[in-house]
């Protein structure tokens, strides 16, 4: 547990359930999606909460509500992707502001990582907006390599990220 998190509270990962609707809802305001494309709808909502319950059922990816002291405060996961042309696993990560700053999602994303790499044995990549500062902070805490950068589409424009990688044996 980082330093940070309350002694008393310990962050834990709870594999994603159909009542994890609520903690996406939560997250889906202006402030936490800004350097996503903003809020998402109801049904891209549903449909993004179908995928993570898929993940387990595939074993292309797990996704898990983050808690602290049993407290629902954002999620984290992975995902199979294709990063130039080669099988990646995609990380993701959003905690609730109440709870930003607080090693939260340095615990949460350091533990998604090493599930990732014991899983599947690939690279694991993550994506941070070029303006997101805290995202770009939150991969060097957790060990990423600062790689490069891309470019992903969005509804308001293409959105430019630097791109983030841990190789299999370079976390530990």
């Amino acid at each position: 547990m980082t330093a940070e998190v309350e002694a008393s509270r310990t962050v834990t990962l709870v594999p994603w359930t159909d009542a994890d609707l609520a903690v996406l809802e939560r997250a889906n305001t202006p402030a936490m999606t800004l350097f996503l494309g903003g809020p998402e709808s109801a049904d891209e909502l549903a449909q993004r909460h179908a995928e993570y319950l898929a993940f387990a059922e595939s074993g292309e990816g797990g996704m898990f509500r983050v808690e602290v002291g049993g407290d629902a405060v954002g999620y984290a996961g992975w995902w199979t992707e294709e990063h130039e042309g080669a099988p990646v696993c995609e990380i993701g990560c959003a905690v609730e502001p109440a709870w930003q700053g607080r090693g939260v999602a340095t615990e949460a994303l350091g533990r998604v990582v090493d599930l990732a790499l014991a899983a599947m044995g690939r690279p694991v990549v993550g994506y941070s907006d070029i303006g997101n500062a805290a995202s770009s902070a939150l991969c060097r805490r957790v060990g990423f390599e600062l790689r490069g950068r891309g470019v992903f589409p969005s509804d308001d424009g293409d959105i430019e990220v630097d791109v983030w990688i841990i190789e299999p044996g370079g976390r530990g």
